[in-house]
């Protein structure tokens, strides 16, 4: 049986990797990502914030004066509450290169095109196999139009793809306008992967003392839904790879992300709530499920329940849509 995949040019022995998290700032779990068999491993993210306020010398301004200025300083985290700065984090890059043995993907998270890109250089020169752009941004201003939105997108990429020699993935949100053509766009303008999807966090209110409260919840495989239908829907209309995160907890949720079009499939909820051992179970789940319905590769279940074949997908979408409302009894 052949589990092997290749993502980012990266030949892998199987598809199950570490996703970005904060397991990737400590490097006894970093080893243990590899121990339990992660095929790659994505390192935190190194965000922009973290890079100009570096730069510009702010970050003790902004620690010092938090008080006065909540409403627009208290967002950020202080200073030592970042796992890993912009300095700290390419010694972190360095160590797991020489600490762990499969390939290390670095990643930026970010919304402009300035000069924190030039970090993108740094781990590329650091050590890092291949990129990772988590492009987080959640437009609020009504000023702001969808195609200035993917603009911004786009440009970010190219700036990075013109600055490294690397391959660079591309993480997205799945609220663009129209994802299949902006995928498109994508992939023309050089990214060499897409990762589905990256997560807008939403707050809570705490309605007694009238405050907004960053709430964190781990996902479940109910997440996965949503990436799977729009692997399926991507994959007979863009030829790079695309990765799944979010939802990926046990074996079958692998074969459902493989047969949807996945070639790389990222975990990290899973392996915070159960250690990263459960890279193990997923990965050898995988490998009997196949054998069990004699699969002889992976490259044999990719795509096999893709919209490929469907003449028109927003007829198929629709007619399910309707189907799972009309079938619906209390």
């Amino acid at each position: 049986m052949n589990m092997k995949t290749t993502y980012l040019g990266l030949k892998l022995d199987h598809p199950i990797m570490a996703g970005a998290s904060p397991l990737g700032a400590d490097l006894d779990a970093v080893r243990r990502l590899e121990d339990a068999g992660a095929a790659a491993i994505t390192l935190p993210s190194l965000f922009e914030e973290q890079i100009t306020r570096e730069e510009t010398g702010t970050l003790y301004d902004l620690d010092g004066h938090a008080n006065s200025f909540a409403e627009a300083t208290s967002y950020f985290p202080s200073v030592d509450e970042m796992t890993l700065g912009p300095e700290s984090y390419l010694n972190q890059l360095r160590r797991v290169k020489e600490a762990v043995k499969v390939p290390v993907i670095g990643s930026l998270n970010g919304i402009t095109n300035s000069g924190w890109l030039d970090y993108a250089r740094k781990m590329e020169q650091t050590g890092a196999d291949a990129l990772e752009l988590n492009i987080y941004y959640l437009a609020t201003n009504p000023f702001e139009t969808a195609d200035m939105v993917e603009k911004r997108t786009l440009e970010i990429v190219r700036t990075v793809k013109g600055s490294v020699k690397i391959p660079v993935a591309v993480k997205l949100s799945p609220f663009f306008s129209s994802l299949a053509h902006f995928a498109k766009v994508l992939e023309g303008t050089g990214a060499d992967a897409l990762v589905l999807f990256n997560r807008f966090y939403q707050p809570d209110l705490d309605i007694e003392n009238l405050e907004v409260v960053p709430a964190l919840q781990l996902s479940s495989s109910a997440t996965l839904r949503m990436r799977l239908r729009w692997l399926a829907l991507l994959y007979s209309h863009i030829s790079m790879p695309m990765a799944v995160t979010g939802g990926v907890h046990t074996a079958e949720d692998a074969v459902k992300a493989t047969m949807a079009g996945a070639t790389g499939i990222q975990m990290v909820s899973a392996t915070l709530k159960h250690g990263p051992e459960r890279i193990t179970e997923v990965r050898d789940g995988l490998a009997a499920w196949m054998e069990e319905h004699e699969y002889e590769s992976l490259e044999q279940m990719r795509g096999s329940l893709s919209l490929m074949k469907c003449p028109n997908p927003q007829a198929f979408e629709r007619a399910n849509y309707m189907r799972v409302l009309a079938g619906w009894k209390a």
